[in-house]
């Protein structure tokens, strides 16, 4: 098996670092970790200046960002990603867009993410989740440590994005990663977001991608542009690097 790119949302900030915990305890490498949360209490906690320039963190270094000895919490940062606005974020997938400022990363948060072996249309998604107050976690797992990447984020906390994605629908949402027009309490086209919902970010389209479909594992997929994790687990997927 092809390394992969596994990854969790999680609605508290505080189940997702308590993954990150776990992983690290279970030996997976800080390089190989990232977290991005849009938790309000966790942007309050670390600062709200929201002028930085996009890319670029309150801050934060690329040596912060990617993690060191004391592992990817402790170099958590309030950072103004592109394509998602001020976030609090730490791990591979946000240092390149610190490292190289306004320029980086091309595509922004969803040219991380597909960078990263992820579907468009599962990019989308990811977005949207963090846009809404979610907190991603993304791991590059080897074949040696991928059942126990799966199984720490399986753990209790993860949500199951399917059932998301398709609540997100009912109220308008198009597949798409939505605009920063959009404020609090504000959904998609008029449509409000699920209660507890919290807005932000940047619009991000895709070329050619007209009618973007979200699946939970272990249905009937209906997109096929991108490998999920085979285990059937609703709350992982995972893709080949």
């Amino acid at each position: 098996m092809a390394n992969q790119t596994v990854a969790a949302v999680f609605d508290r900030y505080e189940d997702a670092a308590a993954a990150v915990s776990k992983l690290e305890a279970a030996g997976v490498a800080h390089s190989d970790i990232s977290i991005v949360s849009n938790d309000a209490t966790q942007r309050d906690r670390y600062g709200s200046d929201t002028s930085a320039a996009t890319g670029a963190g309150t801050g934060a270094t690329v040596g912060t960002v990617v993690g060191g000895g004391a592992g990817i919490l402790a170099g958590l940062g309030l950072l103004a990603i592109p394509g998602l606005g001020p976030v609090v974020a730490a791990g591979w997938l946000v240092a390149a867009l610190v490292g190289a400022g306004a320029g980086a990363a091309a595509g922004g948060i969803l040219g991380s993410l597909t960078g990263a072996g992820v579907s468009e249309t599962d990019a989308h998604s990811y977005a949207e989740a963090v846009h809404r107050g979610g907190t991603l976690v993304t791991v590059k797992a080897s074949e040696a440590n991928y059942d126990r990447v799966v199984s720490i984020l399986d753990a209790d906390g993860a949500v199951d994005l399917g059932e998301r994605e398709s609540a997100w629908r009912s109220e308008g949402w198009d597949g798409r990663y939505a605009d920063e027009t959009r404020r609090p309490g504000e959904g998609v086209n008029g449509v409000a977001p699920l209660p507890g919902a919290t807005a932000g970010g940047l619009t991000e389209t895709t070329p050619g991608l007209d009618s973007p479909v979200g699946v939970a594992l272990g249905g009937n997929p209906a997109d096929v542009s991108g490998s999920r994790d085979a285990s059937g687990r609703p709350r992982v997927r995972s893709y080949p690097q």
